[in-house]
């Protein structure tokens, strides 16, 4: 049975702040959790219904950090309705929201930074500590899996983890050469594996045409055909798992204010392909963790198609001409 993590980073956009207000923090909750539209609620309530309707598990990955600006009960919105869905909560974390943390600033430095990896070991503790306790306050359970904003960690990072007793990091996305990662990891590292104290377990990634590249296993960076192929190809080769990521606004334009229908269809198709394809089955850190690969061979990658490529750059060139890139 091949695993497979639907992972969701569902978080508010610091980038929507202005004044901090209340109804800023509502407008920014209707924008990037809810995505709420004039005639369609197309975000987390959309992802956790489809879920529910098809049986299928998924791990939300909270990032707390908003609670500097606006307290815990910006989180306990969000991590509510997940949890009363039945659905698993993890870690996250964004550094941008330390710029707005006033007089609650965490650091007796009140450093700021757009990365973990920016900040030595011992802040990255507390940090992370601090994430940590506003999660379980919004009534999570204690995280065991981690993920960092704009995958900014660094092996520091992973040692924080590991010192705070943390188990599971997902920060590291192969196909991403040119993120904000700075772990020391290539890639070529594609299965779980330890690394620093904990296991990190790399985002999804197909084979991309033209030199060797990658292209990661984001619901909008691939088709449905591209994910649903990557899927079998994980299964016909023997991997335990395979890492999918989302966002909570990723149905939504926030700058027209309208669904994007054509991304909710791909996720809605993706979970019934789930459901109906035998060998595979959606899992969470909670209850079924990812396993580390024996071997440390490359796990091999879904070969590259001109078909399916053609296919999703026609869908991606139709959804940004009807909603956008925002």
């Amino acid at each position: 049975m091949t695993r497979v993590y639907i992972t969701i980073d569902t978080e508010y956009s610091s980038g929507l702040v202005r004044s901090g207000s209340p109804d800023e923090r509502a407008d920014n909750y209707a924008r990037s959790i809810a995505c709420v539209s004039s005639r369609v609620t197309a975000g987390l309530p959309h992802a956790l219904a489809r879920l529910q309707e098809t049986g299928q598990s998924a791990v939300f990955f909270v990032d707390p950090m908003p609670a500097l600006l606006w307290g815990t009960a910006a989180i306990e919105d969000i991590v509510a309705p997940i949890l009363d869905a039945g659905q698993d909560v993890q870690l996250h974390l964004h550094t941008e929201w330390l710029q707005w943390a006033g007089d609650h600033h965490p650091l007796a430095s009140r450093r700021t930074g757009q990365n973990l990896f920016e900040f030595a070991f011992e802040d990255q503790c507390t940090l992370i500590e601090y994430a940590r306790s506003q999660l379980i306050a919004a009534g999570a359970p204690a995280p065991v899996a981690f993920r960092a904003g704009n995958y900014g960690a660094n092996d520091d990072t992973l040692r924080a983890l590991a010192t705070l007793g943390m188990e599971y990091d997902t920060s590291h996305c192969p196909a991403l050469a040119g993120s904000a990662s700075r772990l020391s990891l290539g890639p070529d590292d594609r299965s779980p594996l330890f690394h620093n104290g904990v296991i990190e377990v790399p985002v999804g990634s197909i084979e991309a045409l033209g030199g060797g590249a990658q292209r990661h296993a984001q619901i909008t960076a691939l088709s449905f055909a591209e994910l649903s192929a990557a899927i079998v190809h994980a299964r016909d080769t023997g991997q335990d798992s395979l890492t999918l990521v989302s966002h909570s606004f990723e149905f939504f334009s926030r700058e027209k204010r309208v669904a994007k229908r054509i991304v909710q269809r791909r996720f809605d198709r993706l979970c019934a392909f789930l459901r109906d394809t035998k060998g595979v089955a959606s899992a969470t850190y909670r209850y079924e963790p990812p396993r580390v690969r024996a071997a440390r061979t490359p796990t091999p990658l879904l070969p590259a198609s001109a078909l399916r490529t053609g296919a999703r750059m026609v869908e991606q060139a139709v959804s940004n001409a009807l909603y956008g890139t925002r």
